[in-house]
This record gives structure tokens, C-alpha cells and sequence, in this order.
């Protein structure tokens, strides 16, 4: 028969510690969101982009768009040409205040980031940015 142990004549009973599992927990939250911050920064495409020694970070940005090395539009991963972007920035702006981003790639061509700004500008949009790496 197992022995109890007794301290000061109570009864000790098992417990379980919670605390070590609150630390893996928020361990895995932390690295979890780290890692969808560095997803939604690439709408979601895998681009190189070039760098820059004096960026500011924009608190809030409602649309990502990326545009490739080969000069093709995309918005949340998918590809879209010059009119489905033209109609969801339209769309986007009716809601309200409306910040884009464009992450160029370091290959693609200038007249290609240009293209985009010049429709997203053409939509009524002013607050455009710039995608860096540091």
C-alpha cells in the first residue's frame, strides 16, 4: 500500500501546476502571431524586396498589394488584373478611409510599381506606401 505523505497533519494532494503551461501558451501565441505579421506583409506572395535605411511603419493598412518580378498584380495571394483592382479599390474606398501598400519586387520593373500607384490613384486613394526590408 502506498505510503501518504502528511505535513503537519494535513493530507497533501496532487495538484496541477498551472503556471508552466501559461508560459508555453503564451510562448506559442506570441510565435504564432510574429509569424501572420510576416505573412500579411507579403500579400501573401513571396517577394524580395529591396531595402531601406529610412522607413516609417504604417499602423494601418486595409489592403496589401504585391506586385512580382514579371509585373503581375496580386491581392491577398490571388493574381488580378488592372480592372479587378480598379473595381475593389472602388468597393474598398466606398467604406471608408483606405490605405494601400504596394511590396515590389527587387526585380520587378519601375514601370510596373508605377502602374499600380497610377491605379490605385486613379480609385481616389492618397495614402499610398512603399514596402521595405530593413
Amino acid at each position: 500500500m502506498a505510503k501518504k505523505s502528511y505535513y503537519l497533519g494535513h493530507e497533501e494532494k496532487a495538484r496541477i501546476e498551472i503556471i508552466p503551461m501559461i508560459d508555453v501558451m503564451m510562448f506559442l501565441l506570441v510565435f504564432f502571431v510574429l509569424i501572420m505579421i510576416e505573412m500579411i506583409q507579403g500579400a501573401g506572395i513571396t517577394l524580395d524586396l529591396p531595402q531601406s535605411s529610412s522607413q516609417d511603419p504604417i499602423e494601418s493598412v486595409t489592403l496589401n498589394i504585391g506586385v512580382s518580378a514579371e509585373g503581375a498584380m496580386y491581392v491577398d495571394g490571388k493574381p488580378v488584373d488592372d480592372q479587378q483592382l480598379s473595381s475593389r479599390l472602388a468597393e474598398m474606398k466606398d467604406t471608408g478611409k483606405l490605405d494601400v501598400v504596394i511590396a515590389g519586387d527587387r526585380g520587378s520593373h519601375y514601370d510596373s510599381i508605377v502602374h499600380a500607384m497610377d491605379l490605385v490613384r486613379g480609385a481616389g486613394v492618397s495614402a499610398i506606401g512603399l514596402a521595405t526590408q530593413k
